[in-house]
């Protein structure tokens, strides 16, 4: 057998337990899903033997489903369109005007991603919560498009820099305005960089817990995250409802990761190279 062979095999190998030890936390919390408590707690590595779904029927009508469902798409919908359209009209604004004041601000956003938001999570509930008194899911959602404009800016200025500015000059020759040339030529281009955000926004905004848990002070604007540790007690966890609203949350996210992985390396790669 040749070298490149047995390097080949290894790799595989390698990339094969990788896989399953990545895999290994959502399976079991999958096959736990359908077991009692007690029976977790006696054997939680156990592959179930009949299958039940009375612990899903239980723990969507305890955190609620439907309502943490509709708050948790409205929230992560509106924040991630927001962030996506103010974001990109942000870079090409950076890219295409050389004004002083544009590298200032371009700066100012790719310093802001350095700073941890544990740096800044007091000071935003106090100032909202007890001076403004606008703890709310539109808040939230404001907060969300906030943070994670930076990023975006600094993907989409990536990406937009090899953008060649004939197809700019070619536009505003035909009478397109400068919003026209924007939508009609160069968002059209942005796809696969756009689908990137989208994703990498996605999985951030609807399995987020932590701004959620300080803001959503009313039960009735809870997202599922919120709505899973309902099952945590104070002396004691139902394991049972608990994995099974834990996989309730994680499917919407999974369906929508399966239709768009491709584009996720493509538009980093891409945004990298340009």
């Amino acid at each position: 057998m040749s070298k490149k062979k047995i390097l080949n095999i290894l790799k595989i190998s390698f990339l094969s337990i990788l896989f399953i030890v990545y895999l290994a936390p959502i399976f079991f919390a999958l096959i736990n899903s359908f077991k009692p408590s007690n029976n977790i707690i006696a054997n939680p590595l156990s592959i179930i033997s009949h299958s039940s779904i009375k612990n899903y029927i239980v723990a969507a009508e305890k955190m609620s489903f439907i309502r943490s469902f509709g708050n948790s798409l409205l929230i992560t919908v509106l924040s991630v369109g927001l962030i996506i359209l103010t974001a990109s009209m942000a870079a090409y604004l950076f890219c295409r005007k050389e004004w002083k004041i544009n590298i200032f601000m371009f700066y100012a956003m790719v310093a802001a991603m350095i700073l941890p938001f544990q740096a800044l999570m007091i000071p935003l509930v106090s100032i909202y919560g007890g001076k403004l008194n606008i703890l709310n899911k539109w808040t939230l959602i404001y907060m969300y498009i906030g943070f994670g404009a930076p990023l975006a800016v600094f993907m989409y200025h990536g990406f937009i820099k090899g953008i060649p500015t004939e197809l700019d000059e070619a536009g505003k020759i035909d009478g397109a305005t400068n919003l026209q040339v924007f939508t009609k030529i160069v968002w059209p281009i942005l796809k696969p960089i756009t689908l990137t955000i989208t994703i990498l926004d996605v999985l951030w905004i609807w399995n987020d817990f932590l701004l959620p848990s300080l803001i959503l002070i009313d039960a009735k604007e809870r997202t599922l995250p919120l709505s899973t540790f309902y099952f945590y007690g104070t002396y004691s966890v139902d394991l049972g409802l608990m994995m099974a609203g834990l996989i309730l949350t994680i499917i919407p996210v999974i369906i929508l990761y399966l239709f768009l992985q491709k584009y996720i390396l493509e538009g980093v790669v891409q945004g990298a190279i340009k």
